[in-house]
């Protein structure tokens, strides 16, 4: 797992087990603040024994930035800490996140002690601010993908842990792309230093604003091939036939999974295009331009 240092008490971490998701921490008076957990509990475990034995702090709150289990599966393993998320991340980690943990315990039997473990502290809109030291924490709204998305503000470094609102490559199945594209300019116009992602490394201020602008156009095109799509009736299994690279896109990305979060991103506007034009259930129909 790779540790990082961002700025004076603060590191995140980035696993080399799945997806290179991260998770940061931040050190204050009272104990540490823990903002998500890792996919499986070894690196959970790791970072929590690092906060334990070299900060030499217990970990008093962990903010789950939403609701899927790469960030939030490990809560059971902070039993006495606080933890922050928005109402409706409470409410899909009590619903769809018992059942994906029961399913994936058929398959991973490095899960077996896991338990879905929920905030007993939520809100559900506006900001919630921590007043630690000379340093002022804002945990708000990021919606696009997940509905239940927030963003974690260090509001005097202008650091931005961003949860999966920022990716290498946009992603929006369990979200809305239009609700992403907003965010996405949002966080563009909040000047900040730096972006921890919900994978992959640490964004520096002289990369935000490219990095932005290329989710923006990636956005777009996947919004204008999905139409197209379903003007020419094609099937969800046509999509296959448009690469990540027309999109403006590498398939290296996130250690080669980018290909398949991209044929979910257009499999999701396609058949939401679909229903909002009332078009007709698809047809087998050989693809075409």
């Amino acid at each position: 797992m790779l540790r990082e240092r961002i700025a004076e008490d603060v590191s995140f971490f980035s696993s080399d087990l799945y997806a290179q998701v991260c998770a940061g921490v931040i050190g204050t008076p009272d104990g540490a603040i823990l903002i998500d957990t890792l996919a499986l509990p070894v690196e959970t475990r790791e970072i929590r024994d690092y906060i334990e034995q070299r900060m030499n702090t217990p970990v008093r709150f962990v903010i789950n930035t939403h609701h899927h289990a790469d960030h939030s599966g490990g809560n059971y393993m902070f039993p006495d800490a606080q933890i922050i998320s928005q109402e409706t991340c409470r409410s899909l980690m009590e619903t769809k996140g018992r059942r994906a943990l029961e399913a994936a315990k058929q398959e991973n039997k490095d899960l077996g002690d896991a338990q879905v473990v929920l905030p007993n502290v939520t809100f559900r809109d506006g900001s919630l601010y921590f007043l630690v030291g000379k340093r002022t924490i804002r945990i708000f709204p990021l919606p696009g993908h997940t509905p239940d998305g927030i963003g974690v503000l260090l509001e005097e470094e202008r650091i931005l842990f961003a949860g999966d609102a920022m990716m290498p490559l946009p992603y929006f199945r369990d979200g809305d792309l239009d609700t992403l594209t907003a965010t996405l300019k949002t966080i563009n116009g909040m000047g900040l230093e730096n972006i921890v992602q919900g994978h992959g490394d640490v964004i520096l201020r002289g990369e935000i604003d490219e990095m932005i602008s290329s989710h923006l156009v990636y956005l777009d095109r996947i919004r204008k091939e999905a139409l197209n799509a379903v003007r020419w009736n094609w099937s969800i299994e046509d999509l296959r036939q448009i690469p990540i690279e027309k999109c403006g896109k590498s398939r290296i990305l996130l250690n080669g999974l980018a290909p398949d979060l991209h044929f979910q991103n257009l499999s999701a506007v396609f058949q939401k295009i679909r229903k909002e034009e009332g078009a007709a259930p698809e047809k087998r129909k050989p693809a075409g331009r």
